[in-house]
């Protein structure tokens, strides 16, 4: 039986993390994991894949759109789906063989199969060929992530109706795609299947793209994306999937109830959202506590009601981010360690990861007038920045949200041409409690993008220069 200090199950965002961390703060820490590769659904299946796909498809569609605009002339680009895969792999690889090098590298011993918790401070560990082992614990965090929402009614066979699994691994381009879902999972696999030569349709049961994001960023990107060439069915719910000759038959409703119709569809993904994984981790058993949504109850200090079993990331309350999980590892290893860890949960960027991209950090005008907090905003087009004239990037803006008195930053949105790594100014901003003058008034290097969020940080406070 081995003896850790800590043992983390699961090596997703969260829980490779938080191993990292307690051994950088002397703990003997140990890591579960089920896959033949360290990295959780993230690195595997989810985010790294789809932006090394996102990427590619980008190239595809810049080299046979935009390049003689620019004065460059070639003939037309043909795709190489088999080759776009392989690179595809080979960016996982690298990421998934760079994290198995951390463990290594901080001692951390990897210990592959299923975890299951006996009790409190004892793992049992199931390998593929049936053999248990069983690791004592003083501590034991459960980062187990989440997996694919099911639609009710119809089966997911990774071929035909796939999830974001399968969606990564198609084969071929369909010809017509349909995408149940406008949250970031289908937008962003809908974009790349579409630059790539599908009809795509995004059927939304609610009545606007991206749920929760600000309703103004919403309603213009969906203006971009159907630009781009993707059709949407709003206020609408996939009620049925039969296959019907090679293809698939699709029966789409509206959400209120109506008259149904039929679409056709090669491809049907499945983006309804995810759930947390809690399966076969002995749960029951050990009376771990969950909620009404299957999440594992914690309190401020990511503690269960079971002594010395801790949970972090897609597992528990909150945004269903890899970063969001990254911070919540790191303050759970913190706070073992006898230190005083924490994440702000009111400044957790998030981002979708199509062209233009779309970002956001704190609240939105919807919130802030639910909660009758009086603001101001200022808004600026990308269309009157120069770097954007530049890069023919001229879609979007960056619009701030202040308090109306204190003139605190509050919330930030920006659709445009790398708005990821732009938003990042105004999380930090954010986290030091900063106002928008104290960012209208910070010099931003000229021409760049950011200068636009600088700009909405102007029109906030005062007036913008370039508008």
């Amino acid at each position: 039986m081995s003896q850790y200090d800590l043992v983390v199950i699961g090596t997703g965002p969260g829980g490779y993390v938080c191993a990292i961390k307690a051994a950088q703060l002397g703990l003997k820490t140990a890591v579960v994991e089920k896959r033949a590769t360290l990295g959780g659904t993230c690195l595997n299946i989810g985010c790294i894949p789809s932006k090394a796909m996102l990427h590619s498809s980008e190239m595809f569609a810049e080299a046979g759109h935009s390049f003689e605009k620019m004065g460059i002339k070639v003939s037309k680009p043909k795709l190489d789906l088999a080759a776009m895969m392989v690179n595809k792999q080979d960016v996982v690889d690298a990421n998934v063989n760079g994290i198995a090098f951390l463990m290594k590298k901080n001692k951390i011993d990897v210990h592959h199969g299923t975890g299951r918790i006996l009790m409190a401070g004892k793992v049992e560990v199931t390998g593929e060929d049936g053999t248990t082992a069983t690791l004592e614990a003083t501590n034991i965090v459960i980062a187990t992530g989440s997996d694919v929402m099911p639609l009710p009614g119809v089966e997911i066979d990774e071929k035909h109706i796939v999830s974001s699994t399968g969606a990564l691994e198609l084969d071929k381009v369909p010809s017509k795609m349909v995408v149940v879902g406008g949250g970031v999972i289908g937008l962003e696999l809908g974009s790349v299947w579409s630059r790539l030569g599908a009809q795509v349709t995004v059927v939304e049961f609610m009545d606007k793209i991206l749920g929760p994001m600000d309703g103004e960023v919403s309603k213009q990107f969906q203006r971009m994306l159907k630009k781009q060439g993707l059709e949407f069915k709003l206020s609408s719910k996939v009620t049925n999937v039969v296959k019907k000759g090679r293809g698939l038959a699709v029966t789409v409703e509206p959400a209120s109830g109506g008259d149904a119709e039929t679409l056709a569809a090669d491809i049907v993904l499945v983006a309804i959202g995810r759930r947390p994984f809690t399966e076969g981790l002995g749960l029951d058993t050990v009376g771990v506590a969950l909620d009404d949504r299957g999440r594992v109850k914690i309190d401020g200090h990511y503690r269960t009601n079971v002594s010395g079993i801790y949970a972090i990331g897609d597992v528990v309350t909150g945004p269903m981010l890899a970063h969001k999980a990254e911070d919540e590892g790191v303050a759970v290893a913190e706070i073992l360690a006898g230190q005083a860890g924490h994440v702000n949960y009111d400044v957790i960027p998030n981002v979708v990861y199509t062209q233009p991209e779309v970002a956001s950090v704190g609240k939105t005008e919807e919130e802030l007038k639910a909660e009758g907090v009086r603001y101001k905003s200022g808004k600026f087009a990308f269309a009157a920045n120069g770097r954007a004239r530049a890069m023919n990037a001229t879609d979007g803006f960056a619009k701030v949200l202040a308090d109306a008195e204190t003139d605190r930053v509050l919330g930030v949105h920006i659709v445009g041409f790398g708005a990821g790594d732009m938003i990042h100014e105004a999380a930090v901003l954010m986290e030091f409690g900063g106002s928008s003058e104290d960012l209208g008034r910070t010099c931003h290097a000229h021409p760049t993008m950011s200068e636009a969020v600088k700009e909405a940080a102007l029109a906030t406070f005062a007036k913008p220069i370039h508008s």
